[in-house]
């Protein structure tokens, strides 16, 4: 089964868009891994790593979906402040 990860740091937009992307996803061919990086901050260099800009956003087959806008990851880290 392939692995997907759903990148996210709690705000509306990002709660939104977990609920939305929980219920499109095909659970069969997917497990789904939710990480909320404002609870999980030691996963913010995993997330730049495998390509994630801001939040939310959707790690699939290796591919990166950047979904709407809640926070870039500088802002998590406290340094877009």
């Amino acid at each position: 089964m392939n692995k997907a990860i759903f990148y996210h740091a709690g705000c509306p937009i990002c709660v939104d868009a977990e609920s939305q992307m929980l219920n499109a996803i095909d659970t069969a061919r997917y497990t789904v891994d939710i990480v909320h990086l404002g609870e999980q901050p030691d996963k913010i260099h995993d997330a730049a790593a495998a390509g994630v800009v801001s939040v939310p956003a959707l790690l699939i087959d290796e591919n990166i979906f950047h979904i709407n806008y809640g926070a870039s990851l500088l802002e998590l880290q406290g340094e877009g402040q």
